[in-house]
């Protein structure tokens, strides 16, 4: 089933003093989220994606397409009731506790108060925050904000959850503590769409990624889709590699280079890349493994934009 769907989405504002400026924040921006998935949106500042948040949370309308939420078309107020919320840099009334903002937030999405009773105290302990119940929220660090942040957007048994930097401020211990609650959540069948400019965080958690520049969506696929490609290859071997290979393989290949237990090559077609395995099988080099070379999703985001914006 699909959560969120987006179909040749633009959005242009105006501005300037008649209005005749024009930014195109979205740029005919389709895309599609497959139900009880952690999906992260990835891009630069002004990519478009809190255009797009906006537009899914019926906050603003859509130029040109059309988006919708669990087949509901938007924009739709009745669908807020089914999503959760958490914005980044949020900000809460700081005379009030932890409990008191959850049932402020619990009782402005209409969960009735004998329900909130039970499920307030439920949250601040899933999100290790139940012995600061009481404290005033002025005295909160920046993690302790996120956390309660996250139940916040829970308050409301939401189906989809939209979390804009859920870890920012948060300490490495908590970030993890962060993803396994997410990972549990998705167990239980929610859909998660998150932002996030900590990438290696959306590595570690992701199923599916989008990277969107200008308003449109560069690419799409799972982590390890976006993290592999291209034609450098890592062959491991056990013992140490002839000088007679590397030099009959530069007949064969563009680069190839040895150390730490390994042939790098760069083979463009499986082809090169059986050519030099053979090559090495010739000379008597055990092979023990044979992968394409993987970048972090980091570099892999940064070379994409790169390539986007070179002349």
């Amino acid at each position: 089933m699909i959560a969120i769907e987006a179909d040749s989405l633009s959005k242009t504002y105006t501005s300037g003093l008649l209005r005749r400026e024009r930014v195109e924040a979205l740029a005919g921006f389709s895309l599609a989220v497959e139900s009880g998935q952690i999906f992260s949106l990835l891009g630069p500042n002004g990519a478009g994606k809190t255009t797009f948040i906006k537009i899914l949370l019926s906050l603003t309308h859509p130029s040109t397409g059309s988006a919708s939420i669990a087949g509901i078309r938007l924009p739709n107020v009745g669908i807020k009731s089914r999503v959760g919320y958490l914005p980044e840099s949020h900000r809460y009334p700081g005379y009030l506790t932890g409990t008191q903002v959850l049932r402020f937030f619990g009782r402005l999405s209409g969960v009735e108060p004998g329900r909130l009773a039970t499920r307030i105290p439920a949250l601040l302990e899933m999100v290790g925050m139940t012995q600061w119940r009481a404290m005033k929220v002025k005295k909160y660090s920046k993690g302790m904000t996120q956390r309660l942040g996250l139940a916040q957007a829970l308050i409301n048994d939401p189906e989809i959850l939209f979390l804009d930097e859920p870890t920012d401020g948060v300490d490495p211990l908590g970030r993890k503590e962060i993803r396994e609650i997410l990972k549990e959540l998705r167990r239980g069948g929610k859909t998660i769409f998150l932002n996030s400019h900590l990438l290696s965080e959306v590595e570690l958690i992701s199923d599916r990624v989008a990277i969107l520049d200008k308003g449109k969506l560069l690419k799409t696929g799972t982590v390890d889709e976006l993290t592999t490609g291209g034609t450098n290859y890592v062959i491991g071997v056990a013992g140490p590699v002839p000088d007679a290979v590397l030099e009959e393989s530069r007949a064969l290949v563009l680069r190839i280079s040895t150390g730490n237990g390994a042939v790098t090559a760069d083979c463009p077609t499986s082809a090169e890349l059986n050519k030099v395995i053979d090559l090495l099988r010739r000379h008597g080099v055990e092979i023990t493994s044979v992968a394409q070379q993987r970048s972090s999703l980091e570099e892999s985001f940064i070379s994409l934009i790169k390539r986007e914006v070179a002349p």
